[in-house]
């Protein structure tokens, strides 16, 4: 490197540590404020060394396990490690490790096997402590985020691809990186908010969320969006989509190739749609039974306003299908007849074994919760975003880690990665009602037990035809959590189980080269799902069609011209895709 570049690259360095500094000295006078006050965190410590120390307490009288342990753990590091030099073993197929440079030098192959043998052997230690108890979930969820921030993969020094491009660029890749890392923490004032996308490569409206239509009605909860017609006719019962109101409405209408609102507006539907306002403090005592009595019932009065119609299909998605599973208990307990199909995507009802979500949620924490949201009125966006993102942190933390700071790169654009951080607040209300009943008590489980709106609902009254889609991989809505909702419901149910995860499951359109498949059965339901799925039929590309195809088979084949915005009791108010799915 010639003199110019070093003292350029040295200026750089200077400018940059200014701008630490002065996030530094910002980040304590926050933390500072913070402390002072009832501030909430995803990472409870308390909890957490009370869970180590129970599980610690159960763990001593196993001394077996222990040795077996420690037995484990020397002998596969050395087994790793001697094969690192003789190129004996298999290959890694972990994705941290899937550059060639890990199996091609034998100290990065070394020090990636140790840390995999490592892993595995705290795996069997920690599957030795009870199975269902929240101590043992909670140290094999935080064993294992210390253990993925331990990998090699995320240190400049250990990571051979990471350590070529240092010498590469002349060191250009470091400064790089650390200039991200200044970004995102500039970005989330002081809190790391890690770039996952190209965000200047969208924006609502103009790349996502750019179907025709237009919204018709709007409280302080919803505006509704109803879509310009893509054929000259339409199913006679109009369809709306319930998005979830913790990231926005906008997952239903990406771009156009991967837009489910599109692609059932293209099979001859008429498709409305709910966008949730972004909470503030004036919204604070918003509840549940508010979220329904100004969400979904009411958007139905108003689909009857515009078209005529007083039936209906609905679909909701992750906690908007909750909401409409619940709206239509206490719709069936009313005697309201009005909906004719119900969808859920990702929805669970039952909370009996929630995943690792399970791992922040307790009566303790809650009551943490309800203190930090007692002034501001609502829970910030970024707590579930952390939370979620710790699920799959080597997925949505380290590989960003390794990608954004040791490489210096930045991240490519990405539709879903950008709407997974176009997130959403919470009011406190609706949010401590909702963890406390219907998550804490499994409250929707047990008929009777909750009511809405004055109401005790059972979702076993709902009798209508339901299709209930769950995605293999989910690691927010397990499927196996999922499937119990078959012998829950009162009516005909049909269960399909996707590929993939949470959000690309779902949303996964047909296309010429099939992405992800899907698992159908015409079977009865047997209590585990796991025999469910042993005996069901795979089948390869989109869920979609084999969708829009069950709710055509319960519409009777009905038709009518296409209900076009704005030509019946509702006049437009302003174009899809609104105001309030832009407000921040």
């Amino acid at each position: 490197m010639d003199r110019s570049k070093i003292a350029e690259q040295t200026a750089e360095f200077a400018s940059l540590m200014k701008r630490a500094q002065e996030l530094a000295q910002r980040s304590s006078a926050s933390a500072l404020a913070k402390a002072t006050g009832n501030e909430f965190s995803v990472l409870d410590s308390g909890t957490v060394a009370q869970a180590y120390a129970r599980a610690g307490m159960k763990l001593a009288q196993n001394p077996f396990a222990l040795a077996q342990f420690q037995i484990d753990l020397w002998a596969d590091s050395a087994k790793a490690w001697a094969g690192a030099w003789t190129g004996e073993g298999e290959d890694s197929k972990d994705r941290r490790f899937r550059d060639g440079r890990w199996a091609s030098d034998p100290v990065s192959r070394g020090l990636r096997d140790v840390h995999l043998a490592i892993e595995g052997a705290a795996d069997r230690l920690i599957e030795t402590l009870p199975e269902g108890d929240k101590d043992s979930l909670r140290v094999r969820f935080y064993t294992r985020q210390l253990l993925s921030a331990l990998s090699p993969s995320n240190y400049l020094a250990l990571n051979p691809a990471a350590r070529e491009r240092f010498l590469e660029t002349d060191g250009r890749s470091l400064l790089d990186g650390f200039r991200n890392l200044l970004d995102d923490l500039e970005r989330g004032d002081g809190r790391l908010d890690i770039n996952m996308t190209d965000r200047a490569a969208f924006e609502v409206g103009r790349d996502l969320a750019t179907t025709p239509g237009q919204v018709i009605y709007q409280n302080e909860l919803i505006q509704l969006i109803h879509y310009e017609p893509l054929t000259k006719t339409q199913f006679k019962r109009p369809l709306l989509f319930v998005p979830p109101w913790i990231n926005k409405y906008y997952i239903f209408d990406m771009k156009p190739e991967n837009s489910l609102v599109r692609y059932m507006l293209e099979q001859g539907h008429s498709v409305f749609l709910i966008s949730w306002v972004n909470p503030s403090k004036q919204h604070a005592a918003l509840s549940f039974e508010d979220y329904m009595r100004l969400g979904p019932l009411t958007a139905l009065d108003a689909i009857t306003d515009a078209t005529g119609e007083d039936e209906f299909d609905i679909l909701g998605f992750c906690i908007g299908g909750i909401l409409v599973t619940a709206t239509l208990a206490y719709m069936a307990a009313k005697g309201d007849k009005r909906v004719k199909t119900a969808t859920t995507l990702a929805t669970m009802v039952d909370f009996t074994d929630v995943g690792e979500i399970g791992v922040f949620i307790d009566r303790d924490r809650l009551q943490v919760l309800r203190e930090h949201m007692a002034e501001k009125g609502y829970l910030e966006n970024h707590h579930l975003q952390d939370m979620f993102s710790m699920i799959r942190e080597n997925d949505l933390i380290w590989s960003f880690h390794v990608m954004n700071y040791l490489m210096g790169r930045k991240p490519p654009a990405f539709d879903l990665l950008f709407w997974n951080g176009d997130s959403t607040r919470l009011p406190a209300a609706m949010l401590l009602w909702y963890l406390e009943k219907i998550y804490i008590e499994n409250g929707l489980r047990k008929a009777g037990h909750l009511t809405m709106d004055g109401v005790p609902i059972d979702i076993g009254k709902i009798d209508i035809p339901f299709y209930v889609f769950a995605t293999k991989e989910d690691h927010i809505a397990p499927w196996n959590s999922i499937y119990p909702t078959t012998g829950l419901l009162g009516g005909d149910t049909t269960f399909v189980l996707g590929g993939s995860g949470h959000i690309a499951g779902v949303i996964n359109p047909p296309a010429k080269r099939p992405k992800y498949g899907f698992w159908t059965s015409a079977a009865a339901y047997p209590a585990d799902p796991q025999d469910w799925l042993a005996k069901a039929t795979p089948h390869q590309g989109s869920w979609w069609p084999n969708w829009a195809e069950w709710i055509k088979s319960h519409s009777k084949g009905k038709k009518v011209p296409a209900y076009v915005p704005g030509s019946g009791a509702l006049k437009p108010i302003e174009p899809a895709p609104g105001s309030y799915v832009r407000a921040g």
